[in-house]
């Protein structure tokens, strides 16, 4: 059995999936506890963000200058609201800075000895993985450790890496989607959490996946599962519709055993084509969540059946929209993030060739329910090179975004949701190759940072109007700004266990 944590009250969540698992209480108190918080539900009870770490890419961008970390100020009540007030570059070109993780994080609440004090960078295209200190100075990072491809080539034969998730064991554990050579090859590197020294993978050796991206943990049912994008030869420059047809593209997820650390059972995916982010319900007794496939446009939600293998299932999908003036006659909303709220009452999603963003309420996971949509630019509003020809959910296109007087570029992609689930803030980047083909104008404007404000009484969305951070404006030249973390940990971070 697993520790729930140590913190003041009971953790009292029941898992929809599992009644029959036993409601897990934990009133014990600790005079020291460790980084983040001992529920998900004592984790909404958090301060206010009032800095946001996220990185910012030049690569493919003809910006000959490297990657950064930026520090953004969303104190409304700062003179500085809304501004870089930092910036750390990286020491090397072409980096294309992706995912970030932590040190360590709410998996690791009950030692006392664990602090949440680096920030951990993985490079999606040179392997590199920078570790950054921002427990000194929150608000002015800097560089902690560089930790050179090489090493990782030669413990691991991994690259190409992806998301970042601390372990309770103290250590860190990244994914990966190629090997050297750009082949597809889902493993997991796993770092020393103190010293950041390489220490092998995590899968048995030879056991990797064959494609990788994002992945999962649920430790109190023995369970770990990935997801699959394609091998980096295929997706390095851009999107080529063949690919697809050639079946160079995921289409499953795959169920690992935590503790044996291998594949246990591949889930094939009707309807999910590009399965990207991953998410289980933050409620550690919970044995269900749901994954984002991008392609396809739809939202599967994967569970544990009684006798203990997984099963997967659509719940959700964006119909295509007919057009003309594009690269196919048929556009997905291509649904590239997901994450869910604290209290794994709502879902939330973005459709980033389409332009919007959605939430639902997920009370009943079977279920799904929208309640709200917001579109922030997009490929299809009008006055645009793109005409709708048909579509089974508008009635007209949407008005290009203006924000502050300056029309944004590209659509939402990256999410982040406030500890309290009453902010959203997102981004409009998703890689600099696919940028660059689908998206133009954002290579030459630069991507933003905007702020949603959530209904979580009756659900809802409502752009803020007075949020906006434009790097088009940054001082070397227009960057694009990918995905956001708070100091203090977030819905898409942390792990209960």
């Amino acid at each position: 059995m697993y520790a729930a944590g140590c913190g003041e009250g009971a953790f009292i969540l029941q898992s929809v999936a599992q009644p029959m698992c036993p409601i897990v209480s934990t009133a014990a108190k600790c005079g020291n506890c460790g980084p983040g918080y001992s529920t998900p539900l004592e984790a909404m009870k958090g301060p206010r963000e009032e800095i946001v770490y996220l990185p910012c890419i030049y690569r493919n961008t003809g910006t000959e200058a490297p990657d950064y970390l930026a520090t953004v100020d969303v104190d409304p009540k700062s003179p500085q609201y809304c501004q870089v007030i930092h910036r750390l570059p990286m020491p090397n070109l072409k980096d294309e800075l992706h995912h970030s993780g932590w040190n360590t994080c709410s998996s690791c609440f009950s030692d006392s000895t664990k602090s949440r004090t680096k920030l951990v960078l993985p490079s999606l295209i040179s392997s590199r993985i920078y570790v950054v200190d921002v427990g000194s100075e929150p608000r002015a990072p800097k560089l902690h450790k560089v930790i050179e491809p090489k090493d990782i080539h030669a413990k691991c034969e991994l690259a190409f890496l992806h998301t970042s998730h601390c372990l309770a064991s103290g250590e860190v554990m990244i994914s990966s989607l190629g090997d050297l050579k750009g082949n597809g090859k889902g493993g997991f590197v796993l770092l020393d959490g103190e010293t950041f020294e390489v220490k092998g993978t995590w899968e048995r050796p030879g056991g990797a996946a064959p494609l990788g991206y994002d992945f999962w943990y649920q430790p109190r049912h023995n369970v770990m599962i990935s997801t699959e994008w394609a091998a980096p030869n295929v997706l390095r420059d851009g999107f080529n519709p063949a690919d697809v047809e050639a079946g160079l593209y995921g289409s499953h997820l795959y169920v690992w055993d935590w503790q044996r650390h291998e594949i246990v059972q591949t889930l094939s995916l009707k309807d999910g084509l590009i399965p990207l982010e991953i998410r289980f319900l933050h409620n550690p007794d919970a044995a269900q969540g749901f994954v984002g496939c991008a392609l396809s446009s739809t939202i599967q939600r994967f569970y544990k059946n009684e006798g203990g293998t997984w099963s997967v299932e659509k719940v959700i999908q964006v119909p295509p929209k007919k057009v003309k003036g594009w690269l196919l006659p048929e556009m997905p909303g291509l649904i590239t993030d997901i994450l869910l709220s604290l209290d794994d009452r709502f879902l939330y999603f973005s459709n980033w060739l389409h332009g919007d963003l959605r939430q639902y309420d997920i009370s009943d996971p079977q279920r799904p329910r929208l309640t709200g949509q917001l579109f922030l630019g997009g490929s299809i509003v009008k006055g645009g090179p793109v005409q709708v020809l048909e579509d089974q959910e508008l009635k007209s296109q949407p008005e290009p975004l203006v924000v502050k007087g300056k029309r944004v570029a590209g659509g939402p992609q990256m999410i982040q949701l406030s500890l309290d689930g009453k902010r959203l803030y997102v981004t409009t980047s998703l890689y600099s190759a696919w940028d660059k083909q689908f998206y133009p104008d954002l290579i030459r404007e630069g991507s933003v940072m905007l702020q949603v404000d959530v209904d979580t009484v009756k659900g809802g969305l409502k752009l803020n109007p007075n949020f906006l951070v434009d790097f088009g404006k940054e001082p070397l030249g227009p960057a694009l700004a990918h995905e956001l973390r708070y100091p203090g940990g977030d819905c898409s971070s942390d792990i209960w266990i």
